[in-house]
């Protein structure tokens, strides 16, 4: 019962974690976060002694959400559609979260492996919807995973003074619109 109990918190705490960071940042208050996942602020400290572990944590899981979306999107979808939906929801994964990316370049340990699990996690599965669209004739050959990672986490960076969330989106629905473009010549 306990190592449940424990797993529940630590699935709140990280859910919690999500929502708090998508709204306020990654430097949102450790009480806030405890608060929204129904735990005390021990409990939280307790699976994540540093801030750090618990950005991490959510990372992850981020990415392995993105990872487990991508075969129900093939089953459903023609294969540039699937690839469409892949990118808008990696878009939001990218775009939600505030601050993530200076606390990645910290130096901080937490973050080291997290670059390594970001390419081994996402880039084949993003390859796989690519070779699926090229070879449908949808989009154009030769688009590399990991540039195509950076390009939309690129686009979700708002220009200063600007506060448009579905900007991100629009802007990678351009980039589609580009890769489809001569598609198959």
């Amino acid at each position: 019962m306990a190592r449940a109990d424990a797993q529940r918190n630590l699935d709140a705490l990280v859910s919690a974690a999500k929502v708090e960071f998508a709204e306020h940042g990654v430097d949102v208050s450790i009480r806030a976060i405890a608060a929204r996942a129904g735990v005390g602020t021990a409990t939280l400290y307790r699976h994540f002694p540093q801030r750090s572990d618990l950005i991490a944590a959510v990372f992850r899981r981020e990415i392995d959400a993105c990872v487990e979306a991508a075969p129900e999107l093939v089953a459903d979808n023609p294969p540039d559609r699937a690839l469409e939906l892949w990118l808008q929801r990696y878009t939001e994964f990218v775009a939600t979260k505030h601050g993530l990316a200076a606390n990645l370049h910290s130096g901080e340990p937490a973050y080291s492996s997290l670059r390594t699990y970001f390419n081994d996690h996402l880039g084949p599965v993003l390859q796989d919807l690519l070779n699926a669209a090229e070879k449908a004739g949808s989009i154009r050959a030769g688009m590399e995973p990991i540039d195509l990672l950076g390009t939309v986490a690129n686009l979700c960076i708002p220009p200063p003074g600007t506060d448009d969330p579905a900007r991100a989106h629009r802007m990678v629905g351009l980039l589609l619109d580009g890769m489809r473009y001569q598609a198959g010549h």
